[in-house]
């Protein structure tokens, strides 16, 4: 899980993508090792696992605000951790992933902006992803460390 994690983070800072054999062979080495017996992750629960990591990704995906790679390296984690961390893993993912956002949007002079579209969600979520989507040259940023962080907070949590 350490591996994927950090080799998909570094991936993704350096090409702004997730490669699908990297998600691919994690999901397999997940299912096998939970198939196997040599994870507290039994067969089932890695099914669940990243069935529910693709889950939680899906939304922000269909809203623009993260890539296939991302949903598919939750999905693959998902196998490796089980339902019950890939939940921790997502949502200590997003935290990280809101810092990295204001970081990013700090560094570009774009705080306010950022702040500002995110809040129409609330409102007027249609109005909000297009805005995003026309924003998304400049506003487009590496959601894997935010993923890798997640994962390696929730396997020490476990």
């Amino acid at each position: 899980m350490l591996v994927t994690a950090a080799t998909a983070a570094a991936i993704d800072v350096r090409t702004g993508r997730i490669p699908n054999p990297l998600t691919a062979a994690a999901a397999m080495t997940g299912l096998a090792l939970a198939g196997v017996g040599l994870t507290s992750v039994t067969l089932t629960l890695a099914i669940v696992g990243g069935v529910l990591g693709f889950a939680l990704m899906l939304p922000g995906r269909l809203f623009g605000a993260t890539g296939g790679g991302d949903v598919k390296l939750m999905a693959a984690l998902g196998t490796l951790l089980g339902p019950r961390h890939v939940v921790i893993a997502f949502l200590a993912g997003a935290i990280a992933g809101g810092a990295l956002a204001l970081g990013h949007a700090w560094h570009r002079g774009r705080v306010a902006t950022t702040l500002s579209r995110t809040a129409r969600f609330a409102t007027d979520p249609a109005a909000a992803k297009a805005a995003i989507d026309e924003a998304a040259p400049e506003t487009r940023f590496a959601y894997g460390p935010a993923l890798a962080v997640g994962a390696i907070f929730a396997t020490l949590w476990h």
